[in-house]
């Protein structure tokens, strides 16, 4: 029998959107809503680990943490999707900017050059062993930017939350020269990997 729906293991309202646009049903499981979580994940990266790497077990252990939030809350059985989204410059890993300063200098390093956008998304049901994963890796190059630019840019508050400091949807759309993977997986959620996991736990996708 086919799943109607499953668990978003995931903040973003991006990753909200896009599984809407493929006819998803989900419900949020928030790890903050256990009390013995002081915060939804921790995403440090560990010493010498690549960014392909960093995101298959980011994404990988937020699908498993949430299958045993499952547990613990006694929800309805239903597949969880977790996903990680890390954006990668001369193989140093660029995530959520810390403030403005940390957008700016993220900025500053993607201008003029291209990089690279790793997503992975992992998908578990409530008695698998390991989660399975896919990660999409898209190329995106930044036209040069000018400093007042990049100010105007971080003053607009959208490299908040972030990874790399910037929204390939919104006002960054116009520093973007050329694209190369990926469109929705530089959003958060590469929707051709994340419909071939979900077919495979039972989830009819269009």
């Amino acid at each position: 029998m086919a799943e109607k729906s499953i668990y978003l293991a995931s903040r973003s309202p991006r990753r909200r959107d896009l599984l809407r646009q493929i006819g998803v049903a989900f419900e949020l499981i928030l790890l903050r809503e256990v009390p013995r979580y002081p915060a939804d994940f921790d995403e440090t990266p560990l010493a010498g680990e690549v960014p392909d790497d960093y995101v298959l077990r980011i994404a990988s252990e937020k699908a498993q943490a949430a299958v045993t939030t499952l547990r613990t809350r006694r929800l309805a059985v239903r597949p969880v999707l977790a996903a990680d989204t890390t954006v990668v410059c001369d193989e140093a890993i660029l995530g959520k900017p810390a403030d403005t300063a940390d957008a700016i200098r993220m900025l500053g390093l993607l201008a003029g050059r291209m990089h690279r956008v790793l997503t992975a998304v992992a998908v578990a049901g409530p008695v698998d062993d390991a989660p399975q994963v896919r990660v999409a890796e898209s190329r995106v190059w930044f036209r040069d930017l000018a400093a007042d630019e990049i100010r105007r840019y971080t003053a607009s508050g959208e490299p908040a939350d972030k990874a790399g400091g910037y929204a390939v949807q919104g006002r960054a759309a116009a520093f973007i020269t050329r694209i190369e993977g990926s469109y929705s997986g530089i959003m958060g959620l590469p929707l051709a990997e994340t419909a071939e996991l979900l077919r495979s736990h039972g989830i009819i996708v269009p």
